[in-house]
């Protein structure tokens, strides 16, 4: 063998032994990577740096935290905060493909991994999972149904309009207010803001003549502001900018136009 084809094949040699030495260490940092971070993950930091610098650390791993990301998320032995940290940086490194996965927790039985969940999602624009919003809407936990109505207002999912005014007569949303061991009269909860101003941004058609009857009525002198700007973007019309009186004469003669046409 000449010294020409011998230097080939030595060099070739080489460059196998190369390859498969760092494709045996990338596994073995994968794998190395997963364990560090599960231990990490098991800490209860209380200082904002840490929390900071574990972030720091798991985006700079990049796609070799997915896996201990995942197991997180899964697992109820790490904490609260640290699962939801791990949700959001999950749909930082995997961005779009993580929403099937994340779309999972919507369902899951912790309110805060229902949230975190509902958050990354919205970051991500995630546009095609308006029913299951929609089915948060009437969850216990009081945040994650803001959040699912967040959800579903940032990103215009108009086809749940339906269930958005539905929140109107949701119990849940109201709370009822003692003095004395005596009960007082029910409250409606922020939540009815947003739900007003939902239903415009999303141009819920039907939603009109209820809230033009709403807006003549003292008692819903707390949404009025937001019964008027929803109906401005449900009409196109806009009220006088005026007394309440004003407006209120100007939605009941739309309303009366309406009957006759």
């Amino acid at each position: 063998m000449n010294k020409t084809k011998w230097n080939t094949l030595r060099q070739t040699s080489i460059l196998c032994l190369l390859s498969f030495c760092f494709t045996a260490h990338a596994s073995i940092n994968s794998n190395e990577v997963k364990e560090v971070l599960l231990q990490k993950y098991l800490v209860n930091y209380s200082d904002k740096n840490q929390i900071k610098n574990l972030k720091q650390e798991t985006l700079l791993h990049g796609g070799k935290s997915v896996e201990a990301l995942i197991e997180v998320m899964k697992n109820g032995k790490y904490p609260d905060k640290n699962r939801w940290v791990a949700t959001f940086l999950l749909g930082q490194i995997m961005g779009e493909k993580s929403a099937p996965f994340l779309a999972k927790f919507l369902k899951h039985p912790s309110w805060v991994m229902r949230m975190a969940s509902l958050k990354t999602m919205l970051a991500l624009h995630q546009t095609d999972y308006g029913p299951q919003y929609a089915m948060l809407l009437a969850d216990n936990s009081f945040i994650v149904r803001s959040q699912a109505l967040e959800n579903i207002r940032s990103l215009k999912i108009s086809n749940t309009a339906p269930q958005v005014w539905a929140m109107l007569y949701d119990k849940k949303n109201y709370y009822q207010p003692t003095l004395n061991g005596k009960a007082l009269k029910t409250k409606r909860t922020n939540i009815i803001k947003s739900v007003i101003t939902t239903v415009g941004d999303l141009k819920f058609e039907k939603a009109k003549m209820p809230l033009i009857k709403m807006i003549q009525k003292d008692k819903y002198n707390d949404i009025f502001v937001e019964m008027d700007q929803s109906l401005t973007k449900i009409t196109g019309q806009k009220s006088p900018s005026k007394d309440n009186r004003a407006k209120r004469l100007f939605w009941q003669r739309m309303s009366l136009n309406s009957t006759i046409e």
